[in-house]
């Protein structure tokens, strides 16, 4: 049985025409697949319901995409290992006063993740995936965010825009190290990115798209959120793949004296993408901010540098608390 693709509710009727309906099985991608009324194939008079052999309705839909959440959630808890599940809850963390304090964990790897993710993703709408969010458990939450990256890249700006908005409403459910960076530069990178380098740069002015500030990004680093500063620095992620190393240099600077480990971790991680693209680029950074830099945020950022350089950067004295 063949499936309406992903954009066929803009058919026209002509179009239409030229398929076999009673052959085809709805998609759920909409409220109405073809833009109409709640009862799918109701066209009024039109004589194209004729060649529509079902009167599925929204009510029916809607226990179809309950079904496929059901069935991945069901997915998810017949893959769970409490053996695996202990470790992983020390591993990100989990203990009172740690970074993860509160977590659950079922014990699921991400390779395994990744292929309920492949069967899924097309089925599970943004709505869904937002409920799956909300979940306590960390491997349902990372799932829900590799199901919106698959979205994002297969989907078209609209739904993006959807998926970015979603992310951002939710960032207090994104909140491990492993759940930001597999998502931020996929995400909010990407969005911003693509909307500030627009493909229509050949077009007339008055007929370009509006560019998207990247103010969220300033906005985010100085959260209060360790998780929201993390997202801000991953973001620029999709910026540095196209060398365009701006805002990742302007937010590394806000970053400096972040006092958080996992914050050190990221700008250096950032910083190290940079030079691998431009070493220069990182040069002049660490030649200016260096002696200001936290250690850990140092050692990351020169670690694809040649010994002799890295031993130079690694014996200027560091000013002020940042020594660690």
């Amino acid at each position: 049985m063949r499936i309406i693709p992903r954009r066929a509710n803009i058919y026209p009727f002509s179009h239409a025409r030229r398929r076999n309906f009673g052959q085809l099985q709805l998609r759920r991608t909409s409220a109405a697949v073809f833009g109409v009324d709640v009862e799918v194939g109701n066209f009024g008079n039109h004589k194209t319901c004729n060649y529509l052999n079902f009167t599925l309705k929204y009510n029916k839909m809607q226990d179809i995409m309950t079904s496929n959440l059901s069935s991945l959630k069901s997915e998810i808890t017949h893959l769970a290992n409490p053996a695996k599940a202990k470790l992983l809850a020390g591993f990100f963390k989990t203990g009172s006063g740690q970074y993860g304090a509160g977590d659950k964990f079922l014990g699921i790897v991400v390779p395994q993740q990744r292929q309920l993710v492949k069967k899924y993703f097309r089925e599970i709408t943004v709505g869904e995936a937002e409920k799956l969010l909300y979940s306590p458990y960390h491997e349902i939450r990372l799932t829900a965010l590799l199901i919106l990256v698959a979205k994002f890249a297969k989907t078209d700006e609209i739904e993006q825009k959807k998926i970015y908005d979603a992310y951002l409403h939710n960032t207090k459910y994104i909140n491990n190290w492993d759940l930001v960076d597999l998502s931020a530069p996929n995400i909010v990178g990407t969005w911003l990115l693509s909307q500030n380098h627009p493909s229509d740069s050949h077009l007339p002015a008055s007929k370009r798209k509006k560019l998207i500030s990247n103010q969220i990004l300033y906005k985010l680093v100085q959260s209060k959120s360790l998780w929201e500063r993390r997202i801000a620095i991953l973001a620029t992620f999709a910026f540095i793949r196209a060398k365009q190393f701006t805002d990742a240099i302007k937010i590394a600077e806000i970053l400096l004296h972040d006092k958080h480990d996992l914050i050190h971790k990221a700008v250096g991680w950032m910083l190290r993408e940079i030079g691998k693209r431009d070493e220069k680029e990182l040069t002049k950074f660490l030649d200016k901010f260096a002696p200001q830099m936290p250690r850990t945020m140092l050692r990351y950022a020169i670690e694809k540098f040649p010994k002799n350089k890295r031993k130079r950067y690694l014996n200027i004295k560091p000013v002020g608390k940042n020594n660690i």
